[in-house]
């Protein structure tokens, strides 16, 4: 698989499996990853998630029971992934999950961390509805990087 637009990290195998709620993911550097549904949801790069520039990203809360309905290629560069919440408009870089798989013990640190600091639950029965209601970014577009729209 060639890289494409500008990308660092290309895969080789993606698989979604649906039981155990993850997406495992096989890079040509021998890279393997295996990244739960829930991080891929509330680390979406979608545009609702990050907001449209910094300090605009929203704390997804509620979402441990999150699953994957399917994963759709996005030219050679990317895949858009469908959550059973009916989240999707991530498009997700190759770039940008090669970060998660690496990253992904910091990411859920720094993620718990802001949830207990803002009185949240990764659990949806512990989260209270007005807290995890999402922002509107009123373009309703995903993004193809960490943030911003387009």
């Amino acid at each position: 698989m060639s890289q494409n637009f500008g990308s660092q990290h290309c895969p080789e195998e993606i698989k979604v499996k649906k039981a155990e709620r993850r997406l495992d993911i096989r890079f040509e550097d021998g890279a393997e990853f295996q990244i739960p549904a829930e991080l891929l949801r509330v680390e979406s790069p979608s545009a609702e998630v990050q907001g449209h520039g910094p300090g605009e990203k929203t704390l997804v809360a509620g979402r441990s029971h999150v699953g994957i309905i399917a994963v759709e290629p996005v030219g050679n560069y990317a895949v858009k992934i469908v959550f059973d919440d009916l989240h999707d408009s991530g498009i997700y870089t190759w770039d940008y999950l090669y970060w998660l798989g690496a990253s992904q013990d910091q990411i859920w640190r720094e993620y718990e961390a802001a949830l207990a600091a803002a009185g949240l639950s990764r659990h949806p029965n512990a989260t209270s509805t007005q807290a995890a209601a999402p922002k509107q970014s009123g373009c309703g577009c995903g993004s193809g990087g960490k943030g911003g729209c387009g």
